[in-house]
């Protein structure tokens, strides 16, 4: 094994071996080895998840903010670590909806945070890279990985597959733009030095922001609450220091029914 996948694994067991147990967090039981060719393997619980087009279809409003609320607590458990995952999307969210336990999966990207440090931007997904990522703003933190929970957040509310799916990350910047407007685009990359590709500015020119209204139809309006479009607009915020914790999220006005449901399930626990 190379030096530097060597050095990675290291850092993942070690991650791993961290947030393992906590909640909502997928438990690793233990690493071996292949006794043939030495490869590292981890041994993981078994999780019967559910894929993301099917969940889709049966997913309730409370289910919604169920699985969400349970993924800011994974993140706060993890950020309170002192840990980014840095690859927030669906196919790292394992969710078995039969129990309606959600388990983050896979931190191969994570990393530890140091304030000032400044780290490689070839992290996450294209479709769930924060604008951050995109502007090459190295010296990025916790912030990230809440702006992949709106990607999902906007997924499940508006039912679909990928809500920001660009081509190319040249256009995925342009593909949030079209939602997100580009008078806090622009702003973002003078507050933060950034010079933009002139061909993404062509590209971009001027673009209102949407209103969120406009992706709602007969199929998701069940969901789409003024309290959901609220928590998304926060975290889908161009300016990642202008988004919300994972603790602060959790605290939202459209996570009241999961807050009040465990209120009313703790006393029933400790008889």
């Amino acid at each position: 094994m190379r030096p530097v996948k060597e050095q990675r694994l290291k850092r993942e067991i070690k991650i791993l071996r961290l947030v393992s147990g906590g909640p909502n967090i997928i438990t690793l039981h233990e690493v071996v080895r292949d006794p043939d060719t030495k490869t590292p393997c981890f041994i993981f619980e078994l999780v019967d998840s559910m894929p993301l087009k099917e969940l889709q279809a049966v997913v309730t409003d409370i289910d919604v903010r169920n699985y969400m609320y349970q993924l800011l607590v994974a993140l706060n458990y993890t950020h309170s670590k002192g840990i980014m995952h840095r690859d927030i999307k669906p196919a790292n969210v394992l969710i078995d909806h039969n129990k309606r336990q959600l388990k983050l999966i896979d931190w191969g990207l994570a990393d530890f945070y140091f304030p000032g440090k400044e780290y490689p931007v070839r992290v996450a997904t294209r479709f769930y890279k924060g604008p951050e990522l995109l502007c090459d703003i190295r010296d990025y933190d916790y912030s990230l990985d809440i702006w992949g929970v709106g990607c999902m957040l906007a997924a499940f509310l508006f039912r679909k597959q990928v809500f920001f799916r660009g081509e190319d990350e040249l256009d995925q910047l342009v593909k949030i733009s079209k939602v997100l407007g580009t008078d806090e685009l622009y702003a973002y990359a003078e507050k933060y030095g950034v010079e933009l590709d002139p061909k993404l500015v062509q590209l971009c020119g001027y673009r209102p922001r949407q209103a969120w209204r406009k992706y709602i139809n007969d199929e998701n309006s069940h969901l789409s609450s003024p309290d959901a479009l609220s928590l998304l607009s926060a975290l889908l915020q161009y300016d990642h220091q202008a988004r919300p914790t994972a603790a602060e999220a959790m605290q939202h006005a459209y996570f009241a029914p999961i807050r009040q449901m465990q209120q009313q399930q703790q006393p029933a626990s400790k008889q």
